[in-house]
């Protein structure tokens, strides 16, 4: 009568497939492409209203309406739908997310993620076929100085 999928050890259905950190397809074993713990699965048909705050990585297949708060990673699959402020180390994305994101190392989106609200990151990607309505702030690169003496061999250099 009841019928259940296999499950791995991290909880996920057999078979299921993540975005590693890279932004490549894997098979699901719990572990990110870092090496790294995915420590939270949200999967497909699960509704969650409110703020997760969490170290580490965790991936997002279901509905989440509120806040994310971590310094780690935050993966949301393709049947995801975020209506969420978002503050993360790196977040990658194939889902819906509407709200803002303030990213400290880097956003990846990858088809066919669709995002509207704003982005504030150092580092943007986005595959062809996202959807990106809203604005982007990103930090400046810092700016190298060399010091003097190396730019005036570097000068002289091109003289002889």
């Amino acid at each position: 009568m009841w019928k259940k999928d296999k499950i791995d050890n991290s909880g996920v259905p057999a078979g299921g497939n993540a975005i590693a950190q890279d932004g490549s397809q894997e098979s699901l074993s719990g572990e990110s492409s870092d090496g790294g713990d995915i420590i939270a699965f949200v999967g497909r048909g699960v509704e969650f209203k409110g703020i997760i705050s969490y170290e580490g990585t965790i991936r997002i297949d279901g509905h989440l309406d509120g806040e994310v708060h971590t310094e780690g990673t935050l993966i949301v699959g393709e049947d995801a739908t975020l209506s969420a402020k978002v503050s993360a180390g790196t977040v990658i994305s194939k889902g819906t997310i509407t709200g803002d994101i303030v990213a400290k190392e880097k956003v990846r989106l990858l088809s066919p993620a669709v995002l509207t609200g704003s982005v504030k990151t150092p580092t943007l990607s986005m595959e062809e076929g996202v959807l990106f309505n809203g604005n982007c702030e990103m930090a400046r690169a810092e700016v190298r100085e060399f010091p003097r003496e190396t730019m005036a061999r570097a000068a002289n250099a091109g003289r002889q």
